[in-house]
């Protein structure tokens, strides 16, 4: 938990000191909003002279192998002009640095310093700075730096031409909402020899897949309606030599390691298969005037999907000059899903309240299941109809005298779905999002199997359950496939919430000279529940106690680590893997229960 996140909207600000102090009354103001006791350390950092100056020396080394690294950029945040790089001996030395705490990051091209613990958006680059406390006489800082994996390898035609301009896409193992789920990490092409190269990847488990090429012709090209079309190609396959990826083999690299993955190719024909979309009101997609002088991106988007109903990497296209989807596909079964967004006002939608619409704009889907065999396919008919929109009731279960007055459950609550099928996911494009339908009541959409996870946006109130019919949506997934029908879905919150009381032990509390340790706790329910609690940063300077509130009661147990860490906390396996079964600590309805953390190897 960062805490400029924290002390956002607090209504607390602290006053700019002079630049030799600025960085000391931060730590200050960090620890006063996250409620912590300022240390003697801080304290004394904060009215030392302004004319106390240190030399800041020490050593960085690879992690892995323990020697030093030479030329790495050693900095003080905030003064572009306080740095040095490391010698041979990987030691650096920076004079006349003000006395209190500083801010110092460590760099050098290809090796990262240590991560994040979440895998979210924006958080995938190298993590937080160090935090250190400058005085005289201090002992060596020692810094380490993690050297980057690397994936390399050839891709081969059957044919024996080069395989130059290929794509291939790396995917990656990671955890989101506490689950381990695979998303796109990355995407490059072959040069000339046929070779490709993912440099400076952390270690972890990976994926690879090359895109559909056809031979001298684009993915997707525009025919005449009915034509019979065949062109060769190279189908889409997945290391070492996959057509789905429940197949594909998981590459799992250490930090610092090198792996090879080679492909082979085979020429096979494409088929050219092409749809008719039907509106509601029995004309073609794009027939009309009004729809003519649209491009075909704005018509809407086509899916191939496989046997499953899993997305795959082919793509299809509206062509508004014949009105048909086309997509040029090899053998296989494949379902089309077209998408397109409605002219008419969804309040007309049998789904919705009557005499309501929603705020977005409403959407039509349509779909066909096509198995291509050897001969293109013509006129595959694709009926469009609005997409359902499952509706969410959401009850505040109020206990306090002093009830909110706001009802809104788009403010009370953020409900998220995310594809549960173990198919990548696409830069977090799969994920839907309820959005308000009214007084208590949200709305959702989708075509798929999902995990449902909310978020509260009022710290008084937690969830005390999340069904849909006799399932319990904490242990199992929505279904909102293909012709799925959805019991309601009942989402009830209270306001009769837990707190808990983080403290470091006396010992961990003080920040003291040298590089400040840095904690990961995780808070993890032993019951099943849609929240989502986020992994939390603690560390001296920002005080020796966290409090998190809006905790649903029940049974909890806490782990605490002294470096990022980036754990599936849902995973019973994994969490009974790791050396330390955590705290365990119950949390009564409208109390505040306190832990004294406990560091494992500490």
């Amino acid at each position: 938990m960062d805490p400029l996140q924290l002390h956002k909207g607090t209504g607390v600000k602290c006053a700019s000191r002079q630049r030799t102090s600025r960085l000391a009354w931060l730590a200050i103001c960090a620890a006063y909003l996250l409620g912590g006791a300022i240390s003697p350390a801080q304290e004394a950092a904060e009215n030392a002279p302004a004319s106390t100056v240190v030399t800041v020396h020490g050593l960085v080394s690879n992690a892995v192998t323990g020697e030093p690294l030479s030329r790495a950029l050693v900095r003080i945040e905030g003064d572009a002009d306080t740095g040095t790089l490391t010698d041979g001996e990987g030691r650096f030395e920076i004079p006349n640095v003000p006395a209190g705490p500083q801010t110092i990051r460590v760099t050098k091209p290809g090796f990262h310093d240590r991560t994040y613990a979440t895998e979210d958006v924006d958080y995938q680059s190298d993590g937080p700075a160090h935090s250190v406390l400058l005085a005289a006489d201090m002992p060596d800082l020692k810094f380490t730096l993690s050297p980057p994996a690397t994936i390399r390898g050839q891709v081969e035609l059957s044919t024996g031409d080069p395989a130059q301009g290929f794509a291939v896409t790396l995917l990656k193992q990671v955890v989101h909402n506490g689950r381990a789920v695979w998303a796109q990490n990355g995407v490059t092409k072959t040069n000339g020899d046929g070779a490709y190269r993912f440099a400076g990847l952390p270690g972890g488990v990976y994926a690879l897949f090359t895109q559909p090429t056809l031979e001298s012709e684009p993915a997707v090209t525009a025919v005449a309606a009915g034509a019979n079309v065949v062109r060769e190609g190279y189908a889409s396959v997945f290391y070492p030599e996959a057509r789905e990826f429940s197949a594909a083999a998981r590459i799992r690299l250490a930090t610092g390691e090198q792996a090879e993955a080679n492909l082979r190719l085979h020429l096979e024909p494409f088929y050219t298969v092409t749809a008719k979309t039907v509106l509601p009101n029995g004309k073609l997609l794009a027939a009309d005037e009004a729809r003519g002088s649209l491009s075909p991106a704005s018509l809407g988007m086509v899916f191939v999907l496989d046997a499953a109903k899993h997305p795959t990497a082919y793509t299809g296209q509206f062509d508004s000059a014949t009105h048909t989807i086309q997509a040029s596909l090899p053998g296989g079964a494949y379902t089309l899903l077209a998408v397109t967004r409605s002219d008419e006002s969804n309040a007309q939608h049998p789904e919705n309240l009557p005499g309501r619409a929603t705020r977005k704009p409403a959407y039509l889907w349509g779909f066909a299941e096509i198995s291509v065999d050897g001969h293109a396919t013509a006129n595959l008919p694709i009926s469009l109809s609005p997409m359902t929109r499952w509706p969410i009731h959401v009850r505040a279960v109020r206990t306090s005298s002093q009830a909110s007055a706001n009802q809104e459950p788009q403010k009370l609550v953020s409900v998220t779905a995310t594809h549960a099928y173990e198919e990548p996911m696409d830069s977090g494009s799969d994920n839907h999002t309820a959005e308000d339908a009214g007084l208590e009541l949200l709305e959702i959409s989708g075509l798929s199997s999902y995990w449902i996870s909310t978020q509260l946006n009022e710290r008084n109130l937690c969830v005390d359950s999340f069904t849909s019919g006799g399932i319990n949506l904490a242990r199992e997934p929505l279904n909102l496939g293909f012709g799925a029908s959805v019991p309601p879905m009942e989402l009830t919150l209270r306001d009769d919430c837990a707190k808990l009381t983080l403290t470091l032990p006396p010992t961990l509390a003080a920040f003291v000279p040298g590089d400040e340790p840095f904690y990961t706790v995780y808070v993890v329910p032993d019951f099943d529940t849609t929240t989502d609690i986020p992994p939390m940063n603690v560390h001296p300077s920002s005080g020796a106690t966290v409090t998190v509130d809006g905790l649903t009661p029940g049974g909890y147990h806490v782990y605490t680590f002294d470096r990022p860490v980036r754990l599936e906390y849902r995973n019973p396996a994994v969490l009974a893997a790791l050396p330390t079964p955590g705290q365990a600590v119950t949390l009564t309805a409208g109390t505040t229960s306190s832990l004294v953390l406990e560091v494992s190897g500490r």
